[in-house]
């Protein structure tokens, strides 16, 4: 998945560049929230046959990932991605979505040490992965099941985020967040605006 490969090589090049200029700093992160859009109750005939399934709407667990480059101790550059880990059940079939992109980053103030206001925009995509999962069964062998990837829907998205890195050392934050993703032509949801709660756990290289 080109997301994955995509994402460590951003971050590396974050970490050199930061090697070779004084006064930035740079951060990694990982944790966990839920992204939020309704059904479009919309059903649909998935397989031909008459049969029609509703769409569900969007929730459950999310992973998150990224890091930031900090150029001055109030602007930088991030890159983010949230994904879910399983899939779930898409009006007959299996989904994974994941959301990704790339932020400028604003830190209000930096004057109290220990707690660092951040906000966010950017722009990005959303992707949708479909699978169609299988089960049969004979006197040989007995059951078993088959989970084969189908196809994918790529949506633009815009993103906006506002957060507050609380540092419990020098360098280890934990930091609750809010994020909007503005999904153009979301149509597989009732909505194009998709709400994301979570919090993170991360690593600051170079703060002073």
């Amino acid at each position: 998945m080109r997301l994955l490969t995509t994402v460590p090589v951003l971050l590396a090049a974050s970490f050199l560049t930061a090697n070779f200029a004084a006064g930035q700093s740079v951060d990694a992160f990982f944790g966990v929230g839920t992204a939020r859009a309704p059904s479009n109750g919309v059903p649909i005939d998935t397989f031909g046959d008459g049969t029609l399934y509703t769409p569900p709407s969007l929730g459950g667990t999310f992973l998150k990932f990224g890091g930031t480059v900090m150029l001055t101790p109030h602007f930088g550059a991030g890159v983010e991605a949230s994904l879910k880990p399983t899939q779930s059940d898409y009006a007959g079939l299996k989904y994974k979505p994941t959301f990704y992109d790339f932020n400028a980053v604003w830190h209000p103030f930096t004057t109290v040490h220990r707690v660092v206001p951040e906000l966010q925009a950017g722009i990005g995509g959303a992707n949708l992965k479909f699978y169609y999962t299988q089960q049969y069964c004979d006197q040989f062998t007995g059951c078993s099941s088959s989970n084969s990837f189908l196809e994918s829907s790529n949506h633009f998205q815009t993103h906006f985020s506002a957060g507050i890195r609380f540092y419990v050392t020098d360098s280890i934050y934990i930091r609750p967040q809010v994020d909007a993703h503005w999904v153009h032509n979301f149509f597989q949801f009732g909505s194009d605006w998709v709400p994301e709660y979570g919090a993170s756990v991360g690593y600051t290289f170079g703060r002073r």
